[in-house]
């Protein structure tokens, strides 16, 4: 928000200076972007008249003008514009003065006639945007004086950048109650008299969507004459403040948001259809003010009257009813938006307004009254006409309530480092509008004024108290707490310990946002809904994630589009899934997961290394390698299984105990073409939770005598599994083996008749003695009469 700083201090004057100001409100939570000079670079411009004009002699379109207004007098200067005229005062560049870009004046002639000096438009002053003449001054301005000072250009333009929860600052009315809190000096209250109403014309307001609007006000204005300009006070301070001026009804509704901070809106009374109606939309059209035609959803709260749309509410209004030069008959409205329902439907439309800024963060509830009667007050003095009574419509239940807030002294000291006399915190907060409800020795209850709707909980009263003391002069204190340290198991593995081991195996770890694209989280995980977000960032980031695939795949993209040719990344986060366990926080079930992907060449490039592509098994081998220490031969197994996301032939789900705890596949080709994924991409998952409980660890003596190693072939069916097989071959093994791998699978025509060919490497050894050969050919036989027996495996000859 910009405004000005002459205008700040006539309502509050703290005996500092800019630089001071600007650093004592950026302390205290209002962060200046910037402060420039409302003055342009220019010099020896006054404010002249108009006192003759004769046509000149050889130029249809210049006109010969006698300017009054310089040191020297009544001088002679040639204009063009088409409004210099007799009696009116604009601004005069002297001879020798200098206008914005360093652009001087100097004595010259026009055609064979002397000009001595130059007559200004506004955008030669870079003052405003009006470039149709000569910039038309009151008729009070003092001939002669310095247009710099006339304009009271001596001060400066700041801007400062809000946090979304201090909205209450977007007016001046709100800095100058910061400000004055700040600096413990009194602010100077503007005193909003009611108007009287001298017609009995009014609009009755129907609410027919309460929980978007708790409150709307309206007031008729007839007989109004919006010819007449804008006064030239307003216009500066809506100029400093970053806004055009766009004639009365506009301008007066701008500037009461830039005063107090209450939106408004003007419609045209002639182009009303009887009453107004508060409703949500009906997905019907309507063309705005900036004459864009959009579909009103039935999510978003429209003002309309019989018959049509009038306005977008809280956003923008539609042209059906817009005001201009020949409206006599003016409606204002005032009202209350819930932010919740005004959030992101600006965003949505694309079209983010002042209005929409300060509803979706919240607008003082209490405000809409005294705005109306600002500006009908406004109105009156600069148009004319006559103001009928205040309708007003407002459910109170849907209307904000005040927080009613504890705040303990000695949390307090706790929290900041220091102890703050009781007095002077009361004084503090009784300065930021807050009500004391009662008080004892070790603590105050206080109420939250309307316009501090981000006062809630003990701890924001610890925050404003440690603005107003200043961050700089809170001590720097090491806190101290008690704290019992709670005994960890040491087979349970944190998160870090898997990061750990996937950086080892070359990962990177990817952080990504929890929200993800409707239409991708869709097509990796359709058997399960995603949460829509209320007031998402865009339209592509609208639904919280269910598994972490999403945004690891946008990452792997966004490398592979950036000539990177292997991408291995992995992440660990939360994963949002609705729920019906009542147990459910907020209707969810967050689940911490952890995921990879891998994609591209095997091996860094180099010069030792091929250009093999990783595949299936070097995604498995890397599962592996993180649960090694789990014992998770034992505790989990791989299961052919199919996901609606990955490859039917190349995927599975990891299990323990019977129970899925995780997926690992390729990537489905009809998702990678539609992603236009340039490599196949390879994907696993797990639950955290489930994975993370590993078997203590113990130590084993190293056996001294000899293994025994032998090798073993079968003809099995293509239906058995390589897992079925070893399971089926440990168990007949006997304790004697020490190790089994799977060391070669083998396709041919030759032996299509029986399937496929699966060869087991088998390790004997015994920790105290020798095996004999009559018990390593024992365990063999038993070996190769189960597999026969259990999978109709045949031994190769």
């Amino acid at each position: 928000m910009k405004f000005s700083e002459s205008w700040l201090r006539q309502s509050v004057d703290p005996a500092i200076s800019t630089e001071d100001l600007v650093a004592q409100i950026t302390m205290a939570g209002l962060e200046v972007d910037s402060v420039v000079s409302a003055a342009p670079e220019l010099s020896g411009v006054v404010v002249g008249e108009i006192i003759a004009v004769e046509q000149h002699p050889d130029a249809d379109k210049l006109r010969v003008c006698q300017v009054a207004g310089g040191a020297d007098g009544k001088v002679q200067v040639v204009c063009g514009a088409p409004n210099a005229r007799v009696g009116i005062k604009i601004p005069f560049a002297t001879v020798g003065a200098v206008l914005p870009e360093g652009f001087k004046i100097k004595k010259a002639k026009l055609r064979g006639v002397e000009s001595l000096g130059m007559l200004c438009a506004q955008t030669e002053l870079r003052l405003g945007d009006d470039d149709d003449g000569l910039w038309e001054l009151p008729t009070d301005a003092t001939v002669g004086q310095d247009l710099i000072e006339y304009l009271d250009l001596n001060d400066n333009i700041i801007e400062v950048d809000l946090t979304p929860n201090r909205a209450d600052c977007l007016s001046i009315r709100g800095l100058a109650r910061e400000v004055g809190v700040l600096n413990c000096e009194p602010v100077k209250q503007q005193v909003i008299s009611p108007v009287e109403a001298t017609i009995k014309d009014c609009l009755q307001v129907s609410i027919e969507a309460p929980q978007a609007c708790g409150r709307y006000a309206g007031r008729i204005i007839r007989g109004v004459d919006l010819n007449r300009p804008t006064p030239l006070w307003m216009q500066e301070r809506l100029r400093r403040s970053g806004l055009r001026y766009l004639g009365p009804a506009v301008d007066i509704t701008n500037y009461i948001l830039l005063e107090l901070g209450q939106p408004m809106h003007a419609f045209d009374m002639a182009k009303i259809d009887g009453d107004i109606v508060v409703r949500m939309g009906r997905d019907e059209q309507l063309v705005l003010l900036d004459e864009t035609e959009v579909t009103v959803a039935s999510d978003t709260l429209v003002i309309a009257d019989q018959s049509k749309p009038l306005a977008m509410a809280g956003i923008m209004g539609g042209a059906v009813s817009a005001v201009s030069d020949s409206t006599v008959d003016i409606l204002f409205e005032s009202a209350w938006f819930n932010p919740i329902e005004i959030a992101g439907k600006a965003r949505n439309y694309g079209k983010h307004t002042d209005s929409s800024h300060r509803f979706e963060r919240g607008v003082d509830c209490e405000l809409q009254i005294q705005a109306l009667e600002r500006a009908t007050a406004l109105m009156l003095e600069i148009c004319g006409g006559s103001a009928g009574p205040i309708s007003t419509a407002e459910v109170a239940e849907h209307l904000p309530q005040a927080a009613s807030i504890e705040l303990r002294d000695q949390h307090l000291a706790q929290q900041l480092g220091v102890s703050i006399a009781a007095d002077k915190v009361d004084d503090m907060l009784s300065r930021l509008g807050l009500s004391l409800e009662q008080r004892d020795k070790q603590q105050g209850t206080w109420q939250s004024p309307s316009w501090r709707f981000d006062l809630a909980i003990e701890q924001d009263l610890v925050e404003e108290v440690a603005r107003v003391y200043g961050y700089n002069n809170l001590p720097v204190t090491t806190p101290a707490m008690a704290v019992e340290l709670k005994a960890g198991r040491e087979a349970v593995k944190p998160p870090q310990y898997f990061r750990d081991r996937l950086v080892s195996l070359g990962y990177q770890e990817a952080i990504t946002y929890s929200f993800v694209d409707p239409q991708l989280r869709q097509l990796l995980d359709p058997d399960r809904q995603g949460v829509e977000l209320s007031n998402p960032i865009s339209q592509d980031l609208s639904v919280m994630r269910t598994n972490l695939w999403p945004g690891l795949i946008n990452t792997a993209i966004h490398n592979l589009n950036r000539q990177q040719s292997r991408v291995r990344i992995f992440e660990i986060g939360q994963c949002f899934v609705p729920s019906e366990d009542p147990n459910a926080v907020a209707g969810l079930e967050q689940n911490l997961a952890l995921a990879g992907l891998i994609c591209g060449s095997r091996l860094p490039v180099g010069w030792t290394s091929d250009k093999e592509q990783v595949d299936f098994y070097d995604l498995k081998g890397d599962l592996e390698a993180i649960l090694a220490d789990s014992q998770w031969p034992d505790k989990f197994k791989f299961r052919a299984a199919t996901h609606p996301a990955l490859h039917p032939g190349q995927s599975a789900a990891l299990t323990s105990n019977g129970q899925d705890v995780g997926w690992i596949g390729r990537l489905h080709p009809q998702i990678e073409a539609q992603l236009e994924l340039s490599k196949p991409a390879y994907l696993f998952q797990l639950d955290v939770d489930k994975i993370a409980e590993f078997g203590s660890i113990k130590a084993q003596e190293v056996s001294k005598f000899p293994e025994v190693k032998r090798d073993l072939a079968f003809f099995v069916d293509d239906k058995v599994s390589a897992d079925d097989l070893i399971s089926a071959a440990k168990t007949a093994a006997g304790a004697n083996l020490c190790h089994l791998k799977l060391f070669d699978v083998y396709h041919s025509k030759d032996i299509e008749n029986k399937g496929k060919s699966i060869a087991l490497g088998l390790t004997f050894q015994h920790s105290s003695r020798t095996l004999t050969d009559e018990e390593i050919n024992r365990s063999i036989d038993d070996v190769v009469n189960s597999l026969s027996s259990k999978l109709k495996a045949e031994l190769r000859s």
